[in-house]
């Protein structure tokens, strides 16, 4: 983070959140770009950390982009309303309604302060902060036994408030995310990951997933922004077929932890980042 600006947390956790690897992504960062494109924002670590002056942000996932929209535009009514949902102490059966009345809302397509409220509160109270829908688009994730606690950080709310207000957001496709993309400017790409293992392949963020046809079509799109002269950094799980994708590129390899791996024994894991520039 640059000397001079508030440092900001993600208000939500997500799976493959870039926390535990900033470090090593700041030792690949370009040191000069023009402007800044993440088209898989997720929970915002790698934006959040950097700040980078010119942003564009994007995520398939209406739901969160509302979030940060609502966070842009009214952070007070926001914090508001999540405190008013934890004001009740929670249980399986509260947690069950607010989860219906959140899927009551995407059906409906209503996208306002008190939908990403529940949101907020939903991820706080669900097992392992894991956003998951079904094949409808649906939230389905099971409660994680927290009864009381508060669900959000005011004071972040309000820094992260700040800095959103001159970022420019999006809910599209990946490939339409980075369209404007010119040479000089820098995409970061965290795409849901390669599976390990054909048992190990969750990619339901979004209704429809992310399939190994998408990847192919991601490689595509990084090779031409490469082509372009954009600067383009990768993360994703260190596999064959990753590596056989972006062959040809700078590629560098380090150990994680897999949080969200039931089994302990498997919460390690390697990841890659891939860059088409030298560092």
């Amino acid at each position: 983070m640059s000397a001079g600006k508030e440092k900001i947390s993600p208000c939500i956790k997500w799976a493959g959140g870039k926390g535990q690897i900033l470090g090593e992504i700041e030792k690949r960062m370009p040191s000069n770009f023009e402007n800044y494109f993440e088209p898989f924002v997720g929970a915002g670590s790698v934006l959040f950390f950097f700040q980078p002056y010119s942003a564009f942000i994007n995520d398939v996932n209406p739901q969160l982009i509302n979030l940060y929209r609502q966070i842009q535009s009214d952070p007070e009514k926001l914090i508001s309303a999540v405190n008013a949902l934890d004001a009740e102490e929670c249980n399986a059966e509260l947690y069950l309604k607010n989860r219906e009345e959140y899927n009551q809302r995407i059906k409906e397509n209503i996208t306002d302060s008190f939908t990403a409220s529940l949101f907020i509160w939903l991820n706080k109270h669900c097992f392992n902060g894991l956003y998951r829908v079904n094949s409808k688009g649906f939230f389905n994730v099971p409660y994680n036994n927290r009864s009381k606690g508060s669900s959000i950080d005011g004071e972040n709310i309000r820094y992260m408030s700040k800095y959103l207000k001159k970022v420019k957001m999006s809910c599209l496709d990946f490939e339409e995310a980075v369209k404007n993309a010119a040479q000089g400017d820098f995409v970061y790409f965290d795409s849901p990951y390669f599976p390990e293992s054909p048992t190990a392949n969750f990619t339901s963020y979004a209704k429809g997933g992310f399939l190994p046809e998408d990847h192919e079509r991601l490689a595509g799109v990084f090779k031409e922004l490469d082509e372009k002269g954009v600067k383009v950094m990768l993360s994703n799980n260190d596999v064959e077929d990753v590596r056989e994708l972006y062959s040809g590129y700078r590629i560098g390899s380090f150990e994680v932890k897999r949080m969200i791996n039931r089994d302990a024994n498997k919460r390690r894991g390697k990841e890659v980042i891939v860059t088409n520039y030298d560092y």
